[in-house]
């Protein structure tokens, strides 16, 4: 079968062409923007790839469409696909019908540190000898795909809560049917779909509705808007993670980097790893509860967490240039922004942190995060925002809010003569965008070197 998809380069329909091609379908794909680590790894599988939604891209007819949440009426290549009467489907409809029907689904959701989680459960999982499938939005380090349909009925997803397509505007999550969830956190987040944290807290109880009796629910004990969504109604079993829950952590680090994991009351193993902050930690105990729900003894999988290297795009380090190291990081909400933020401070102690932030998601764009934007920098020493020209708010007069050295630039090219003016030995700098950025990462490199 020819399958092309429409927004191929998105990380959850990159991820879907890649399953669809593990099962021996054609694939290829269009998207406005093609670019790394998404646009590599595609070309790696042999997915043909193609620039813009041009309608000679679905000639001849594929067999069928499947089309991201990304592409609205009046996009050219669906306005074809209408007028033609191809045959059409939405990304999460399709994973649910041609991979998750029939399996153990493990699914991880919450407003942060969904593709962390499900990249720690993968890993958890396959160090156990259980060769998982997965589809996560990022690349696990451990893996190096973002998707594979694994070789046991276990199946680990990024589950989603945004809308599935122009045409079904319930959340991705709807249709994956979990046996085993997570459900990290909730806060409000997709200001373009969502008018307040309620409809989103109503979308989660319609998660939960799907959980069968026999599944488990694991969520942290002090998350007011996860009890919320539980109080609508709950008919699985539930267990509770961090303080006051049944699976806690105890700090031997305090950058996050070590602790020791227990299970109402009984210490199951320390986690020793390259990763840092209080999030990644509570990430771990949520991966540690789901995993024992399919059978992997807590010290197993403590084991398997401190072999793990986490994800592209999530404090990875992209280059160490003349003393200076620099991160990229996909934080695009201010809670995300201040705990990897706090964890960084936390691993390199007095040593300079600049932060450059572009406020790129569509909840940025709405200025829905605006006033939680000055707090969230606390930890850096010196901010520099970059303004986009379609920001729809005063970015500078949120930066003159901040307490720490804020500036605004208009350019990538502004950004980086001013970090390489100020960057000496021992510099971090954490470049945190849900985008390519421009690039900056590489040239920001490339300018130091010089």
């Amino acid at each position: 079968m020819h399958i092309h998809v429409l927004g191929i380069c998105g990380t959850f329909m990159g991820s879907l062409a890649v399953l669809a091609k593990e099962l021996g379908h054609r694939v290829t794909g269009s998207d406005a923007n093609v670019y790394p680590p998404m646009s590599t790894q595609l070309e790696a599988q042999g997915i043909e790839l193609m620039q813009g939604y041009d309608p000679a891209h679905l000639e001849p007819a594929p067999d069928l469409v499947v089309i991201g949440n990304a592409l609205s009426r009046g996009n050219p290549a669906v306005e074809y696909v209408l007028n033609k009467g191809l045959p059409y489907v939405s990304g999460p409809q399709w994973l649910a019908d041609h991979v998750l029907q029939g399996r153990w689904v493990l699914a991880a959701a919450g407003t942060h540190g969904k593709t962390t989680t499900s990249s720690m459960l993968a890993w958890v999982l396959e160090h156990a000898g259980m060769s998982p499938g997965f589809l996560i939005g990022g690349v696990p380090q451990n893996f190096g795909i973002s998707a594979r349909l694994g070789g046991t009925p276990f199946f680990v997803v990024e589950a989603d809560e945004y809308d599935s397509a122009f045409f079904d505007k319930r959340s991705k999550f709807v249709h994956y049917r979990p046996r085993t969830a997570i459900l990290n956190n909730l806060e409000f987040d997709h200001a373009d779909i969502f008018p307040d944290l309620a409809a989103i807290e109503r979308q989660f109880h319609h998660l939960v509705r799907t959980i069968p009796g026999e599944g488990l629910i694991i969520h942290p004990e002090s998350e007011e808007a996860l009890k919320r969504v539980l109080g609508m109604g709950c008919w699985t079993p539930v267990q509770t993670t961090g303080a006051g829950g049944q699976w806690q952590a105890r700090l031997l680090a305090d950058d996050g980097s070590h602790f020791e994991v227990s299970f109402d009351g009984q210490v199951q193993g320390t986690v020793q790893w390259e990763l840092t902050g209080q999030h990644n930690v509570a990430n771990a105990l949520a991966c540690l509860a789901a995993a024992r729900h399919v059978g992997v003894a807590p010290e197993l999988g403590v084991a398997g967490l401190s072999s793990f290297k986490s994800v592209k795009r999530r404090m990875e380090k992209v280059a160490e240039v003349n003393g200076v190291t620099i991160y990229d990081d996909f934080a695009h909400h201010p809670t995300a922004i201040a705990t990897t933020l706090d964890g960084l401070r936390k691993s390199v102690g007095d040593a300079p942190v600049i932060a450059i932030i572009e406020p790129r998601s569509n909840s940025m764009k709405l200025g829905a995060h605006r006033d939680g934007l000055p707090d969230s920098v606390v930890q850096a020493d010196q901010v520099y925002w970059y303004a986009p020209p379609n920001l729809g708010w005063d970015l500078a007069a949120t930066a003159a809010l901040c307490t720490v050295p804020s500036q605004v630039c208009d350019s990538l090219e502004a950004i980086i003569e001013r970090v390489r003016a100020q960057a000496a030995p021992g510099t971090q700098v954490v470049i945190m965008s849900n985008g390519g950025f421009g690039g900056l990462h590489g040239k920001l490199a490339k300018a130091l070197e010089g």
